[in-house]
């Protein structure tokens, strides 16, 4: 008998192991805006996927943290951020209908973001959502993750060759002891006029976002009154003026509710001028001290909605019921607007934002992510902050160059959602939701392409990367004029992403701009300059005018560089691609015609380059 019992034990034992210690090719910690993404992406590719998410919700600030109002790329329609924009119309039934305040373009409810998100992922092969599991433990040994987490009450051990940090804070990645940036950044050291002088550890506020519902008039919902409640902590909250378009303040409380009104008459309480932004510095906090830090930042929530209600007389906006799976009726994390910000292969600054093209090393040729916001940052609530004008701070919109995503000398770790290599002023942008989303199904295209190289992320094909990202859909650069349902977006993208045709990039408002201009016609010397890099007998060459570019004068062009192309490999082009016109000698050509061309006849984006966008020898 004790024999069998033995025996019993030890296939119990083995089992319970066995089932622990299940393997995958890729492990995403964090089930954010930008972990949802990419384990989107990688399941899509064929990769065994594993997301580990410590709540009962996907999607993060998008959903989890109630901030369901998107920033940004309303025509950047990227990837995945593009399905989940359509997804959104699907179920409200039009773009206009997500057009309900005055701050975005696409707002909706959280809960309908969530229920949306969490049916892309279930719906995708090869992928394993694991909810309410609490990561303990990661280490990297012997080219092998080994993760440990908690669900239910048990520990679970999983292993991976790729994992990616895609939590809040940045979490995994600082455990394993990776160097990383927090807080502003030294001018001197960062290259950035506009930094302070002096580092600091200052990051943004966060908010604890509250989603109201309108109960109608002559239904009080009135909050117990909150405890310190203080009535001019939120006296000049009805006042807004927009520091971009410079108008002059308006004292309009209906307005400032309408920032966040969404479908169904709800109302999103994420509120910069003396609202609910709460500064508190807890990414370094122990888990039980940033717990405390949260549950004041609901407090400075709870003040302000008593504030909105009592004071502002606006008793029939109650919290939300059955929107968020918690008990106090408030999203389920806060909107943590600032990360830890990790070393990577390149590190992406203002100048590289601002001046993409002028700067030392063409970082946009590795870009993977698009964002056309403007640098935004909150730091009302800290009064020990440096002054930056960060409306000073004109910017067109920008890719994000995927060597930010890469970890310095680690041959396996992504990073995701806030804590990628940027610097503190360029956060203010590259942490807004699209973004995000965008930085997400990189991570996921990036370890994809690397599993199926064999390869370490130190070594990936950074064009490969950016081919696969385009099959998905998604934008190498922000041409705004030129979207996924062009037939020629591909090798549009492709041409911005070799350098051979330059965007054009205007500052804008809240949605900056690059605009491609496929109908601009291309001088001699533009194609010329762009395509120099890739053939060192044009490097030295001035042979080229500012007349408009031809075919004709194209073949001789490439004559120099020994590329036998012809006439008739002109008229297999026009034929294949719907080109306008006939490809005689003297058919003057525009970008798109160049584009096509380049792609179609000239292998350019088969050279490899470098993390710095430099052309690999």
């Amino acid at each position: 008998m004790k024999k069998n019992l033995s025996l019993s034990f030890l296939l119990t034992f083995w089992s319970i192991i066995a089932t622990a210690q299940q393997q995958f090719d890729l492990i995403i910690i964090g089930g954010g805006a930008s972990g949802t993404s990419a384990g989107i992406a990688a399941g899509r590719m064929g990769t065994n996927t594993l997301i580990l998410e410590s709540s009962s919700w996907v999607g993060g600030m998008l959903t989890s943290a109630g901030v369901s109002a998107i920033d940004g790329n309303h025509r950047l329609l990227s990837g995945i951020w593009g399905e989940f924009r359509d997804s959104l119309i699907a179920r409200y039934g039009s773009q206009q209908a997500l057009a309900t305040g005055w701050v975005s373009n696409t707002l909706f409810e959280p809960k309908v973001g969530q229920e949306i998100l969490k049916n892309m992922l279930l719906s995708t092969p090869n992928l394993e959502l694991s909810l309410e599991s609490e990561w303990k433990s990661a280490f990297y040994n012997n080219g092998q993750w080994t993760v440990t987490y908690r669900r239910g009450n048990k520990d679970w051990i999983v292993i991976s060759k790729i994992l990616i940090d895609a939590t809040e804070l940045g979490d995994v990645a600082a455990s394993i002891g990776l160097p990383y940036r927090l807080g502003m950044d030294a001018r001197s050291e960062i290259g950035e006029e506009f930094a302070p002088e002096k580092s600091n550890s200052i990051i943004q506020d966060l908010t604890f976002v509250a989603t109201l519902q309108d109960f109608g008039k002559g239904n009080d919902r009135t909050i117990p009154k909150p405890e310190g409640y203080d009535p001019s902590e939120f006296a000049c909250a009805c006042a807004h003026a927009d520091p971009i378009t410079d108008q002059a303040p308006t004292l309009d409380c209906d307005k400032m509710l309408a920032y966040g009104k969404l479908p169904n008459g709800k109302y999103m309480i994420n509120w910069p001028n003396c609202g609910n932004d709460h500064y508190v510095n807890l990414v370094e906090l122990s888990p039980e001290d940033r717990l405390l830090e949260i549950e004041k930042a609901k407090q400075t929530t709870l003040r302000f909605v008593y504030y909105i209600q009592h004071e502002l007389g606006y008793k029939h906006l109650g919290l939300v019921e059955n929107e968020y799976p918690s008990q106090d009726q408030l999203p389920l994390i806060p909107y943590h607007r600032e990360s830890r910000r990790f070393e990577g292969n390149v590190t992406f600054t203002l100048p590289h934002v601002r001046s993409p093209y002028q700067t030392e090393n063409p970082y946009f040729k590795t870009g993977v992510a698009v964002g056309d916001y403007t640098i935004d940052h909150h730091h009302k609530k800290n009064p020990n902050a440096p002054a930056i004008d960060f409306i000073k701070i004109r910017v067109p919109s920008y890719t994000i160059p995927l060597g930010a995503l890469v970890p310095k000398n680690h041959p396996a770790l992504i990073l995701a959602e806030k804590s990628i290599s940027v610097s503190n002023i360029v956060n203010g942008a590259t942490r807004l939701q699209p973004v995000v989303l965008g930085i997400g199904q990189a991570s996921g295209v990036l370890a994809s392409v690397a599993i199926n190289q064999g390869s370490s992320l130190q070594n990936v094909s950074i064009r490969q990367v950016q081919q696969e990202l385009l099959d998905q859909k998604a934008f190498l650069m922000p041409f705004l004029d030129v979207s996924p349902s062009d037939p020629h977006f591909q090798v549009i993208q492709k041409a911005g992403a070799l350098g051979i045709l330059k965007g054009e990039g205007v500052p804008y408002l809240w949605a900056n701009q690059t605009w491609f201009h496929p109908d601009r016609l291309v001088s001699e010397f533009e194609w010329v300059s762009g395509i120099r890099t890739y053939y060192p007998e044009l490097r030295e060459y001035w042979g080229a005018s500012g007349a408009n570019l031809t075919i004709g004068r194209m073949i001789e062009i490439l004559s120099i560089t020994k590329t036998p192309i012809k006439l008739e490999d002109f008229g297999k082009v026009w034929a294949n691609f719907g080109l306008e016109g006939k490809p005689t000698l003297d058919k003057i050509l525009n970008r798109r015609d160049v584009a096509v061309i380049t792609d179609a006849l000239l292998p350019l984006f088969q050279f490899e380059i470098d993390w710095e966008g430099n052309l690999k020898m």
